[in-house]
């Protein structure tokens, strides 16, 4: 590899761990803010924000990152206003604004947020030579981000603190002046005469009349139903259990990660992507059996595999969709995915797992056994769709 290509894949693998940082540093302590400020009421519907989000802005700039703008300046943008509209939420929890005010803040910031994976994701993947063989390397430094996102937010002693918002702010103003020293992409040639319809990026629903393609989008939603009570809910297991700093100890979730992320092109290729994928819902239901022991050992455990699953089945989804997709749609792609997982999946999941949570707690004590089974039983039905429905192409590299 040149010199040259080593620096922008060391500038791609950078982009990725400040972004995954600065999801990290609020997202994970999220629950943990809301319940310690007596927001625990409105904690189903603020995750659920970044869902509602996902069906609304990620079409939107997928469209305009294929057919308007440069995909950096996109990124750059809305890492401002996720900057600006973070310190708003925290300024807004601090001050103990009405709860139903806060939640609209949370609402807002979504917005700017949901979008940034798959444009990120869409500038990475199109400069890359082999996405099989590098993304994996690069995407790793995304996980090691969101470890030092959560480390960041233990070590400075604000898990339950409004403080998070601000950290979070001058994480996500470090992305936009990242996207300065990204190498140049040209801005799509200007698309005249777009319907509405195209300007949306609703022809990306299109996609899903690809019979291969719409088993790989469901199956990640399906999974993500699951994958979205793990974050509201896990640290609050983990403090009945005893554990403090909780953002830390949710960092085993990416420990599997980064070993999957390393091992996926060599999985791709020795296996083909129909069992690679199989088995990543496996370890999603593994993970979830695991957590139903209820003690801090098998928590833990079962914490850990939460990045295997989610490697094996997200991300191996997203290169299936580089590699299937014409490129003229790859960004358009990317944003469909997002509303399907972080918009469909994460929105089905924050609403379902929190009336799930209040039929696992009487009396004020939540049944964690009955709890964790349940997401178990989900992510095996996600896993017989799969088998069931999946059809791969013959002859297609890696059985995909």
């Amino acid at each position: 590899m040149s010199s040259g290509r080593k620096g922008e894949y060391a500038e791609f693998a950078a982009l990725m761990f400040i972004q995954s940082a600065g999801m990290a540093a609020w997202f994970v302590p999220l629950g943990s803010v809301l319940d310690v400020h007596g927001l625990g009421a409105i904690k189903p519907y603020a995750f659920a924000a970044s869902a509602v989000a996902a069906f609304i802005s990620p079409l939107i700039f997928g469209a305009m990152a294929d057919r308007h703008a440069s995909p950096v300046k996109v990124l750059r943008g809305l890492a401002l206003a996720t900057a600006a509209t973070m310190a708003l939420t925290g300024a807004a929890i601090q001050q103990h604004w009405n709860p139903w005010l806060i939640l609209a803040v949370i609402q807002l910031q979504s917005l700017g947020m949901a979008p940034i994976w798959s444009i990120a994701a869409t500038i990475v993947l199109a400069r890359l030579t082999d996405a099989r063989q590098e993304f994996g390397p690069v995407r790793v430094m995304g996980t090691l981000g969101w470890v030092a996102g959560c480390l960041l937010i233990s070590g400075l002693n604000v898990d339950t603190s409004a403080l998070v918002g601000y950290t979070g702010t001058a994480i996500w103003l470090g992305v936009a002046g990242f996207t300065l020293f990204l190498p140049p992409m040209e801005a799509p040639a200007g698309a005249l005469n777009l319907t509405w319809h195209e300007r949306l990026g609703l022809d990306a629903l299109t996609l899903l009349r690809n019979p291969q393609h719409r088993v790989m989008f469901i199956t990640a939603a399906l999974l993500t139903l699951a994958i979205a009570a793990f974050y509201p809910y896990a640290p609050t297991n983990l403090r009945e259990l005893g554990f403090r700093h909780t953002a830390a100890w949710m960092a085993l979730g990416q420990s599997t990660e980064v070993l999957a992320m390393y091992a996926l092109g060599h999985l791709l290729l020795r296996w083909p992507l129909k069992w690679i994928l199989l088995g990543g819902l496996g370890f999603g239901v593994l993970r979830f059996v695991f957590s139903a022991f209820n003690t801090p050992f098998w928590l833990l455990l079962g914490i850990g595999l939460h990045g295997a699953s989610f490697t094996l089945v997200i991300i191996l989804a997203q290169i299936y969709l580089e590699k299937n997709v014409e490129a003229a749609w790859r960004a358009r792609a990317q944003a469909l995915f997002t509303l399907m997982t972080s918009g469909v999946g994460n929105l089905l999941g924050y609403l379902g797992s929190g009336w799930w949570f209040h039929l696992c707690t009487t009396h004020g004590a939540t049944h964690w056994p009955r709890f964790w089974y349940g997401l178990a039983a989900s992510v095996g039905g996600a896993a017989i769709y799969f088998v069931t429905r999946y059809r791969p192409r013959v002859g297609a590299p890696g059985g995909s």
